[in-house]
């Protein structure tokens, strides 16, 4: 049995006197779509903070057996470990292309780097209609089209992905459903904080439930389906 890509245990975080996560442990296997959900303000966006090295935590992360502790948060990139926020951060006066070739900052590989902007082009096509469009003139679909787009060319082991439908068209949530599907053919590790539990169960295998920043409830996609207190207090929702 393989050790688990990414791997949290007894995870705590504070902002000030307030406790945002209690021992939260999951962990995530290489290939895998792994779903976080829960409501707004129960520690989802925190947890990915602490991963990405944003925010001081106590416990232990580790990915592809390193201690994230012990790195600072541009190593943790060039580990491979990708956070796509819920804000985005794109460059708003940058085009499509120069916020995608952004992502690649930290790669020398330019034949790859190439080959990866075919691949997102062809991922997203409504980012290769707008090369030249200067990323605040989009809407909001179409810049969270870009940002997935970005974080895919710092060329992701694992991608984590927070909130990725919030606030979007149902077309546009579908576009994204559809990029997940086959990123994941392709073997990459995600790992999706979601409001939206309907969107998280139709694409994890496992997911965890968060509230008021413990883990109420883990297991597989299945499972939470059949969880009579998941449908009627998240499923239902959406």
């Amino acid at each position: 049995m393989t050790d688990p890509l990414l791997e949290i245990e007894d995870l705590n975080v504070y902002y000030g006197k307030s406790h945002a996560l209690k021992g939260v442990s999951l962990s995530i296997d290489e290939g895998e779509i792994y779903g976080v959900i829960g409501p707004n303000g129960a520690g989802k966006t925190t947890m990915l903070n602490a991963i990405a090295g944003f925010v001081d935590y106590d416990g232990s992360i580790r990915y592809d057996g390193t201690d994230l502790a012990t790195v600072s948060p541009q190593e943790i990139v060039r580990e491979g470990l990708i956070y796509c926020t819920e804000d985005r951060d794109l460059f708003p006066y940058f085009s499509v292309h120069e916020n995608l070739l952004m992502g690649a900052q930290f790669r020398n590989d330019r034949d790859a780097v190439q080959a990866d902007l075919d691949m997102v082009y062809d991922l997203f096509p409504r980012l290769d209609e707008r090369r030249e469009q200067e990323a605040e003139t989009m809407s909001g679909g179409e810049q969270q089209m870009l940002a997935v787009g970005r974080a895919l060319m710092s060329d992701p082991d694992m991608l984590m992905l927070d909130e990725p439908t919030l606030g979007l068209a149902p077309v546009i949530i579908q576009d994204i459903s559809d990029a997940l599907e086959r990123l994941s053919d392709q073997g990459l590790t995600i790992l999706l904080a979601e409001q939206n539990s309907t969107f998280a169960l139709r694409h994890a295998e496992r997911l965890s439930l968060i509230e008021t920043g413990e883990i109420e409830l883990a297991g597989t996609s299945e499972e939470f389906h059949g969880n009579e207190y998941v449908r009627e207090a998240y499923v239902g929702v959406h």
